[in-house]
């Protein structure tokens, strides 16, 4: 039961921690995304390598442009924000130099972020609350038990929207299907009926 618990566990934390190393053209923009959902800390930590005549700025959006962080000739540094909804953020960078493309070379951008139960400091929550270490333990535990609950509720609420969809469409289909059915036995009634009277003008049937 304990192996299958810490298997469980592993996905989720993997999943909360992004650290990622890239090469960043010079006068180019390159972006990072990710989904995270409501109410929850982001932080994050970046070092980019120093070119010169070149700078780097660092931009956090969401989906709406909304920005988050800016950081204009950007070298290194920190960032945090919690996220008000669930959402589609941006993480770009953007390296602008005078001397031209392929004249510079390509900086190295190192980035760490973190989301969640690994976004929180809990050193500094044990000196606030003066907690001791296996209290602190237990309360890194309870946030993460509180994460996968509420992920596995979110995972829930979307399979009920998906089935939602998936039967509307179904009746839409249905609904469309007896039209056509009906409107190709109409059309078929018709022609019949038309060439019948076609026919008996030209007098070939009684």
């Amino acid at each position: 039961m304990a192996r299958f618990a810490a298997l469980l566990l592993l996905p989720v934390l993997i999943e909360s921690v992004v650290s990622i190393s890239f090469f960043l053209p010079v006068n180019s923009r390159k972006c990072l995304r990710e989904e995270i959902h409501k109410d929850v800390l982001v932080t994050g930590e970046y070092e980019i390598s120093e070119q010169a005549n070149t700078k780097t700025n660092l931009k956090i959006t969401d989906s709406s442009s909304h920005t988050l962080y800016s950081k204009e000739d950007a070298t290194k540094g920190k960032f945090a924000f919690t996220t008000e909804d669930y959402d589609m953020f941006e993480v770009c960078f953007e390296s602008k130099s005078p001397m031209g493309t392929g004249r510079v070379p390509d900086q190295l951008v190192n980035l760490d972020m973190k989301h969640g139960v690994e976004a929180k400091n809990y050193e500094e929550i044990a000196k606030v609350e003066k907690l001791k270490p296996l209290e602190v333990e237990l309360r890194r535990l309870e946030d993460l038990s509180e994460s996968i609950v509420n992920d596995f509720a979110y995972m829930k609420k979307r399979e009920e929207e998906m089935r939602d969809t998936n039967e509307s469409t179904n009746t839409r289909v249905l609904y469309f299907s007896i039209f056509s059915m009906c409107c190709l036995i109409g059309l078929a009634t018709w022609q019949v009926f038309y060439l019948r009277r076609f026919f008996k003008a030209k007098k070939l049937i009684e």
